[in-house]
């Protein structure tokens, strides 16, 4: 395996102290700076590359590798995972699919869209942030379930068909995702070793996990249609869930917020959309060739009482089209999500019974409807009255399916 230049490994048998941390470095100069989108001001992360173990185990390695992620997070609000070959070659093979599927003609692609779930195209400025019609053109990949399927039948929110252009699209996508969520449950072991918390803490929500892709074309800052703002791929936001493992290709375009206990936010109460879009502070990611992102999403910070937070995260556009990955590792669309007992010396030590929750399925229905208010499956969803199944029993009820 391959590691650019400049970059550390933190393998699973190493002490994680051994390896110090590579400080940011100015916008005017060092590693990354070079693809900055244009017009835009920040940080350039320069970060530590950590490598998984092939299984999570309670070894003292393990241990020590998932409390360096947990303060990685902590400090970063990122880390980053080398790949394996195999997983380089998948990534690769995804690529490709996207690139052929996005230089389809639009009538081609604006036909894979299911009215049951969010799955399918997504046109450029047909997503919105804030307010603000976003630029990134995608293909959003959910659980493809058909209509013989109980909760398709019964008409669960959200719940439907994948709507696959074709299978050249499918199978290479199905293969990188099938990986991805292999590593997505490996993180959340870890973080359990490195927050301190039993085993399972974190698992126990993605039996049958409402995980996610989108996969994103973002057209150069001079083509595109007008119908957003200037230089603005996506707008700052959080994500739902879990974790969120994105690649991206060479362009590059995706900036972050580090962690800071001057910026509090809780997007499952009020919208974190737009946040802090235009300030100072921002850090820039540079595109690392063979490495995995990952940021955490709303649940977690919720789930871990804010002593791991949602990284607020916008793309802008650069002077080239720009190909990304964004893989969401999720509870289960039915699970009520509660924060975590004991852990973190002490930080985590409420009673896991005293919080009302959250329902993962209602906060993933809410944030879809705001950001895709004219697409045909959120008119469906309220022509038809569905929301209000998401306050029954067996919607929020893990592994329960409905009545024949």
């Amino acid at each position: 395996m391959t590691i650019p230049p400049g970059f550390n490994i933190r393998a699973a048998q190493v002490a994680p102290a051994s390896v110090s941390h590579r400080p940011y470095g100015p916008s005017t100069g060092g590693v990354g700076n070079e693809t900055m989108p244009p017009g835009f001001k920040a940080e350039v992360a320069q970060l530590d590359t950590f490598k998984l173990p092939e299984h999570a185990t309670g070894s003292l390695s393990n241990r020590r590798l998932g409390r360096a992620l947990v303060d990685a997070w902590r400090r970063d609000g990122i880390i980053q995972i080398a790949m394996s070959d195999a997983q380089r070659e998948l990534w690769e093979d995804a690529k490709a699919a996207s690139h052929r599927f996005f230089r389809e003609p639009h009538g081609e692609k604006a036909a894979c869209v299911d009215s049951q779930s969010y799955a399918g195209y997504i046109a450029s400025g047909e997503e919105v942030t804030d307010g603000i019609a976003d630029y990134s053109e995608i293909f959003t990949i959910t659980k493809d379930l058909g209509p013989s399927d109980p909760r398709v039948r019964a008409r669960w929110p959200c719940h439907g068909s994948c709507p696959w252009p074709n299978i050249n699209m499918k199978e290479p996508m199905a293969r990188y995702n099938e990986d991805l969520g292999i590593q997505g449950e490996k993180l959340l072991q870890l973080a359990e070793l490195g927050l301190g918390v039993s085993p399972g803490s974190l698992t126990r929500y993605t039996r049958d996990g409402w995980h996610h892709t989108r996969v994103l074309r973002f057209p150069p800052r001079n083509a595109t249609n007008g119908k957003g703002k200037e230089g603005r791929g996506i707008g700052s936001h959080t994500d739902y869930g879990l974790l969120v493992i994105s690649t991206q290709d060479e362009v590059g375009g995706l900036f972050i917020r580090r962690p800071s206990h001057k910026e509090r936010f809780a997007n499952w109460e009020k919208s974190a959309a737009g946040l802090r879009e235009d300030d100072d502070g921002w850090v820039y990611i540079p595109p690392v060739e063979g490495v995995h992102t990952v940021i955490l999403g709303d649940m977690m910070q919720y789930i871990t009482h804010n002593y791991l937070t949602a990284t607020p995260h916008k793309v802008g556009l650069n002077t080239r089209e720009r190909f990304a990955f964004a893989y969401f590792h999720e509870p289960s669309f039915q699970a009520v999500v509660r924060p975590l007992e004991g852990g973190c010396g002490g930080m985590l030590h409420d009673s896991f019974e005293d919080y009302e929750g959250i329902h993962y399925g209602t906060h993933f229905t809410n944030m879809f409807m705001r950001n895709y208010p004219d697409r045909i499956t959120t008119k469906r969803l309220i022509a038809e009255d569905r929301y209000k199944l998401l306050a029954e029993k067996e919607l929020r009820t893990m592994d329960s399916v409905p009545a024949s």
